[in-house]
């Protein structure tokens, strides 16, 4: 089934067009799948990029924020890079190429999500504690997701991109009521073992 994709913000698309269309527009070098690409470069397939924080058991709760967007390049038809954006005091902007085995696991999970019989948003999620990046299915009616600064609802399913974590499978869709317990208890620090005083 299709999915909802969001529209991206219309300057953070043309924030990509420029740094597409005019290397010299951007700081660092392109990487070299980008360099390597023959033929024109396209940006397709935006995708809300939140990051999880907080899911360390503390006072505060967990929450999500939105960072920026993620746009996969393609040259022909394949997936080469992604572009990243980035929300500045001046509105949204480029931020960086990026390349490796994320950019092919993000296609693949989106492949998987199309087949699926239910009608998802995707979004990608990011858990920095743990290295982990998601992609998040949004199971809700809303098709915004510019102002997104909540958690993922129960219902929502996220799939690990590879590499994940060691012990949590890639490209498995979980419930988020599955999910969160068990990053939660990998980054919960065992409890302290108090020492056995020593009679003299």
């Amino acid at each position: 089934m299709p999915l909802l994709v969001p529209p991206a913000p219309a300057p953070a698309l043309r924030s990509v067009l420029a740094a597409l269309s005019s290397p010299t527009a951007v700081r660092e070098a392109r990487p070299p799948a980008l360099r390597a690409a023959q033929g024109p470069l396209s940006p397709e397939f935006p995708l809300p990029f939140h990051v999880l924080d907080g899911i360390i058991p503390s006072s505060r709760p967990p929450r999500t924020r939105l960072t920026g967007w993620r746009f996969l390049i393609r040259s022909g038809d394949r997936t080469v890079a992604a572009a990243d954006t980035m929300l500045t005091p001046d509105g949204w902007a480029f931020s960086h190429f990026c390349e490796g085995p994320y950019i092919a696991s993000s296609v693949l999970a989106l492949r998987q999500a199309e087949a699926m019989t239910s009608r998802y948003q995707p979004r990608l999620l990011s858990v920095p504690e743990l290295y982990m990046l998601t992609l998040w299915l949004h199971d809700g009616p809303e098709t915004g997701a510019e102002a997104t600064d909540t958690m993922p609802l129960p219902t929502d399913l996220l799939v690990p991109l590879a590499p994940a974590p060691p012990g949590i499978a890639s490209h498995r869709p979980h419930r988020v009521a599955d999910l969160l317990p068990l990053l939660t208890h990998r980054l919960t620090p065992p409890a302290a073992v108090p020492l056995l005083s020593q009679s003299a």
